[in-house]
């Protein structure tokens, strides 16, 4: 364990901040798990419905930080190309 205060500062910052981090990266997981899910069952109003709210998960991590940009837009895109993909 650090002895300066700020490193001690540092210390339990980052913790937080992995913690939060594990949590959204868990939630962008699971929200792509439910429309990979929907799209392998070929239901096509359910896979819509999981797309939006894994849209929505996933810029939310894009924009705290936790997810890059780039890919946040590839998730986002490829979800919505097997999406539309269901006959």
């Amino acid at each position: 364990m650090a002895n300066i205060k700020s490193a001690k500062k540092r210390v339990l910052v980052s913790k937080v901040r992995n913690e939060r981090n594990k949590a959204i990266k868990s939630g962008v997981k699971t929200a792509v798990k439910k429309v990979v899910a929907a799209v392998d069952a070929a239901d096509k109003d359910a896979a819509a419905k999981a797309l939006l709210n894994a849209t929505s998960v996933i810029d939310k991590a894009a924009k705290k930080g936790v997810l890059k940009k780039n890919t946040a837009s590839r998730k986002v895109s490829r979800l919505a190309k097997a999406v539309n993909g269901i006959q």
